[in-house]
């Protein structure tokens, strides 16, 4: 007697844990389709968002070929006809430590050579790490040196700003010595 009501009570159990297993497994089945949904989405907005961002990289670009442009339009301008357009000069820029100095010469001297540079140009010039080459141009904006810093393809690149460049060349704004630090 306790043999057959075993097998007919475990019989049942299993029934029992069937069905249960079939109702876990169409909710997961539902959960599943709600992930694919999520993911799909979540690809077509970074397609998008890769478009877009492919989209303002390429408008900064003509924006920089049209500032270049206008700035030699400007100088042509200036030199032939001897007028003179008024042009930011009034940067205010605190004193700069040995170091922040010998930075911005790093800046100044290899923007010449690369155009726009990343934090890893100015470590292997100075012998530090990126973090610090980072550290050390983050004191400078803070200290009013105007940099301009852009982001491709998510990595930060910067340059000094073109007028203040300018000016620091014709006045020493910061009162440099190229000797002083061997460039």
């Amino acid at each position: 007697m306790i043999s057959i009501f075993g097998k007919y009570f475990f019989r049942g159990k299993n029934l029992g844990f069937t069905l249960l297993n079939r109702k876990f497994r169409h909710e997961f089945d539902k959960i599943k389709q709600q992930f694919e949904e999520h993911l799909q989405a979540i690809n077509e907005n970074t397609g998008e968002i890769a478009s877009n961002f492919e989209y303002v990289n390429e408008m900064e670009s003509k924006l920089d070929r049209l500032s270049e442009r206008i700035d030699k339009i400007q100088m042509f301008l200036e030199s032939s006809s001897g007028i003179q357009f008024a042009g930011k000069t009034d940067f205010d820029v605190k004193r700069l430590n040995r170091k922040e100095q010998e930075v911005f010469l790093v800046i100044y001297t290899l923007e010449e050579e690369k155009g726009n540079l990343a934090y890893e140009d100015i470590a292997s010039r100075l012998g530090v790490s990126e973090h610090l080459a980072a550290s050390y141009v983050t004191s400078l904006i803070e200290k009013g040196v105007p940099i301009v810093k852009r982001y491709i393809n998510n990595r930060p690149y910067f340059r000094l700003d073109p007028d203040f460049k300018t000016l620091q060349t014709k006045e020493n704004i910061l009162q440099l010595s190229l000797d002083e630090f061997g460039f």
